[in-house]
């Protein structure tokens, strides 16, 4: 059964365009080429959420996601270079149903 991870973000307005550049080079090479990731998907923000990204990765199994975040693999998984981006975040986890 695969498991779905929704990491979201809220950046500071004024490095959006570092941050962007950023997250979708070392961010995204860092989960897509993980064992186990079967896709990943980059979400950008609407007006009504304007500092809000997002990254959705599928993954193999929970087994997976330990190899790529940690036993604690509710905890989201920042690279030290993207640290300085983020003002708030948080990551969920789903598991596929049916």
């Amino acid at each position: 059964m695969t498991i779905t991870r929704v990491f979201s973000v809220e950046i500071e307005p004024s490095l959006r365009d570092e941050f962007e550049d950023k997250f979708s080079s070392i961010s995204a090479n860092i989960v897509k080429n993980s064992a186990g990731c079967i896709k990943m998907v980059i979400l950008q923000p609407t007006k009504w959420q304007p500092n809000r990204y997002a990254m959705i990765s599928e993954w193999d199994d929970e087994s997976s996601l330990i190899s790529f975040a940690g036993k604690n693999w509710n905890v989201a998984v920042i690279p030290a270079e993207m640290e300085v981006y983020a003002l708030e975040y948080s990551v969920d986890h789903y598991m596929s149903w049916g």
